[in-house]
């Protein structure tokens, strides 16, 4: 329900923008790499303006999602070590026998108690 959501209420409508800059933006432009001579054709790459525009949005995406990830990498080292401990916690809890220091599994243990005297 939540997917289709989203779904309607972002993607659609951002299609329809990025349909409408792709009609409105069918000339060619000429994008070069060489500051210092802008006519020099081995450099210089002409398609139409929402090419550029979609490279641009694609390109700022991907930055985007690569600093996120690599912002988060403690979060993820952390996250690891936590489930390699927790790992290591079960395989200790599993290996230990049935009862421990003469209390049974479902009790926990407590203070001893004194023995009653006849």
């Amino acid at each position: 329900m939540f997917n289709r959501f989203i779904l309607i209420v972002i993607f659609v409508p951002l299609a329809i923008i990025l349909v409408a800059l792709a009609v409105a933006n069918r000339e060619l432009v000429a994008f070069t790499l060489d500051p210092f001579n802008p006519g020099n054709p081995k450099l210089t790459l002409s398609l139409p303006l929402f090419i550029f525009l979609f490279l641009a949005l694609a390109v700022g995406m991907i930055v985007g999602s690569l600093a996120t990830w690599v912002k988060q990498g403690r979060y993820r080292k952390l996250a690891r070590q936590r489930g390699v401990e927790a790992e290591n916690l079960r395989q200790v809890v599993n290996r230990a026998p049935s009862t421990q220091h003469g209390h049974s599994q479902g009790q926990a243990p407590g203070p001893a108690l004194p023995k009653p005297t006849a």
